[in-house]
């Protein structure tokens, strides 16, 4: 006996998707999220350096999980929410 997948997709039409239009320049305040696993530290320290060179407009704050293993705390999460207008997570290993 064989068994049959049935995709309920219609990929004979491609779905059109149109990207966000975008201004040319990042202002505001970003938050990097370190989410405790190893190297993660690395990946943002660079980022941030990025960001603060190609983009002078910008405030970086810095933010670390207690550990990777748990959702990050409430307290955590909306100190971000109201002191940032973007996140970025730094995953890494």
């Amino acid at each position: 006996m064989s068994t049959v997948i049935l995709d309920p997709t219609d990929e004979r039409v491609p779905v059109e998707r149109q990207i966000t239009a975008r201004t040319s320049e990042i202002t505001g305040s970003v938050a990097l999220l370190d989410i405790s696993k190893p190297r993660g530290n690395v990946l943002l320290d660079r980022l941030e350096e990025l960001l603060t060179e190609r983009a002078p407009g910008i405030r970086v704050n810095r933010y670390a999980k207690p550990t990777f293993t748990k959702p990050a705390p409430d307290a955590l999460r909306q100190q971000i929410r109201s002191d940032n207008d973007f996140i970025i997570e730094g995953l890494a290993d």
